[in-house]
């Protein structure tokens, strides 16, 4: 079954040059559980796409369907709610709070949806990635390979169906990379978790199940 459809996405913005496409006419659909890299030089249109796929930028044209559902005819709040409760999101500067402990932005996401069992879950999203004895450690006394797992545990822990992945071994070392791999590939075939992720890393993107290469705004499949 399809959890995403892109058709003719295609995203133009204004510049003192004139309008430029940033993605343009992109069509492809993603299964649910796949793997699937973005892959293309720099100011290829991949973050753009992306922003597009998850929702967080609309098209200029073209159609979005999560689910099967088109997200142009969701409200506001359904909106909100499919990315809060279907998506997560990982990105290469892993944006945690830094005034909170790693347990604590983990179990953020819980609170605000008045999970009952937010302390269970997040504890146990934490031990599942090895953080176990991390809880209380603030973003500054974490490596760049724990800071990320952090993120992912964060990104996970509603366990949802779809997961963006913006280059998240981009600021790590070979080592804490292959352990970020490793673990994104082990949730999305434990969780049968649906991934897409941007890359420049070669070796990410093979582990994929297939790669999108992006060329001046459009996709060619492989």
């Amino acid at each position: 079954m399809a959890i995403l459809e892109a058709i003719k996405l295609t995203k133009k913005v204004r510049s003192p040059a004139g309008q430029i496409t940033i993605v343009d006419q992109v069509s492809f659909t993603i299964e649910a559980g796949e793997s699937v890299a973005i892959c293309g030089p720099s100011g290829a249109g991949k973050s753009t796409l992306l922003a597009l796929l998850a929702g967080l930028d609309d098209p200029t044209s073209g159609e979005l369907r999560f689910s099967g559902r088109a997200w142009h005819d969701a409200s506001d709040d359904e909106r909100t709610r499919w990315r809060a409760e279907e998506m997560g999101f990982v990105f290469q500067s892993f944006h945690l709070i830094p005034g909170l402990t790693a347990y604590e932005n983990v179990l953020l996401p819980l609170e605000i949806a008045h999970d009952p069992e937010a302390d269970k879950k997040a504890r146990s999203a934490l031990n599942d990635l090895g953080l176990s004895e991390r809880l209380s450690h603030y973003p500054k006394h974490l490596s760049g390979g724990e800071q990320q797992r952090v993120a992912i545990a964060r990104a996970m822990v509603r366990k949802p169906k779809l997961l963006f992945a913006d280059e998240p071994t981009g600021n790590l070392d070979e080592r804490n990379g292959q352990l970020i791999m490793d673990q994104l590939f082990d949730l999305n075939r434990r969780e049968n978790l649906t991934v897409v992720i941007i890359t420049h890393e070669p070796k990410l993107a093979a582990r994929c199940d297939r790669i999108l290469w992006m060329t001046n705004g459009q996709v060619a499949q492989s």
